[in-house]
């Protein structure tokens, strides 16, 4: 609407300057309906309005535009009569082009251009009624094929827009899935924690990330003791409590989100503490000892008491000690867990090398 206006403008500066002072003069005021109608269309459209708003709006409107444009040739007269009909059919096939409007708006405009331009025309001197009403006809089918040209090009592109509706929601519910399956495939299933395989890529990550640093870190192996005894005694079912109870501790004795769970085996259990120390380390493995035995949880068959306990090991890679590898560190939590096992179950033990140093 703002281009109409200044269009409008443009064309009335280059007649002024090409035409007869009188023609000029006799284009001018019905050339002043054009800007104000626009104008209003255009403040009406700036913000959202209920639709029955701006569809009134916009038909006053473009019927006024449509109006001004054919006046303009019908009060010039002469060679300006036709051409600005013309001109003001051709206004109306670009306002049904261009403008995104319901189909019903589009087929009102076009009656708005098609009625204008048959009834100045049965006034126009230089033609008959026949050849007015052959013009509307002939000019009728090339505005009804913009009429049907919009509405495909309308369905087109609502059925692309609905395609990459779906393709959206379909890439989505993939992304979704594929989410899950990854979920799947580094968690345990019985207790929820990071399996061996998530672990080890974590290991890894950390393992680079404290050599860079020289933040070290420390692993704790868990084991529960005697878990044999407790299947044979009480079930699978009740073994398979007793891990998802005793995973639940070991998760909820982390400090952050860079400490780390997985279930490592049958029933042992490794946990990696990024940038610990081995007294940090000892704190946590004696807080997770602690829980697990203040939980009750029953095996009256295990050597050491009527409920259930766990024995862990410790092993710390830090500044001033050898880096080694990840498997290595892991071999020295093992050997840990292996003397906490020996030295009598339920205990905490840092691994210590034959050499003294590690």
């Amino acid at each position: 609407m703002v281009w109409v206006i200044v269009l409008d403008a443009l064309t009335l500066a280059l007649n002024a300057v090409l035409l007869p002072t009188e023609t000029v003069w006799s284009m001018l005021l019905p050339a002043s309906i054009l800007p104000p109608a626009a104008f209003v269309a255009t403040v009406v459209f700036s913000r959202p309005r209920q639709l029955w708003v701006q569809g009134t709006v916009v038909l006053i409107c473009v019927f006024l535009i449509l109006l001004s444009v054919a006046l303009v040739g019908v009060n010039t007269g002469g060679e300006f009569y036709e051409r600005h009909l013309t001109i003001m059919l051709f206004v109306a096939v670009t306002a049904i082009v261009i403008f995104p409007v319901p189909l019903g708006w589009s087929m009102t405009i076009a009656a708005y251009a098609l009625g204008l331009y048959l009834s100045f025309q049965l006034r126009n001197t230089d033609i008959g009624a026949g050849s007015a009403l052959a013009g509307t006809l002939f000019f009728a089918c090339g505005v009804a094929a913009t009429l049907v040209a919009r509405r495909t090009a309308t369905i087109l592109s609502q059925k692309t827009f609905l395609l990459e509706l779906r393709d959206r929601s379909r890439l989505a519910d993939l992304a979704e899935a594929n989410a899950r399956l990854e979920l799947l495939a580094r968690t345990d299933p019985l207790t929820g924690v990071a399996n061996r395989r998530s672990m080890t890529e974590a290991i890894e990550r950390c393992w680079n990330a404290a050599t860079e640093t020289k933040l070290g870190a420390a692993m704790l192996m868990c084991d529960i003791d005697d878990f044999k005894k407790l299947n044979d005694n009480l079930g699978h079912a009740e073994g398979d409590r007793c891990l998802v109870k005793v995973a639940g501790i070991i998760q909820s004795s982390m400090r952050n989100e860079q400490d780390q769970v997985a279930r490592y085996g049958g029933e042992e259990f490794l946990v990696l503490l990024p940038g610990t120390s081995e007294a940090d380390a000892k704190i946590i493995a004696e807080t997770i000892r602690n829980r697990v035995e203040a939980a009750s949880l029953p095996n009256p068959t295990s050597r050491v008491a009527s409920h259930v306990t766990v024995s862990i090991g410790i092993a710390v890679y830090g500044p001033g000690r050898d880096r080694g590898s990840p498997d290595q560190l892991q071999r020295w939590a093992d050997a840990a867990l292996y003397a906490a096992k020996a030295s009598g179950r339920n205990q905490v033990a840092s691994f210590i090398p034959k050499d003294g140093k590690t």
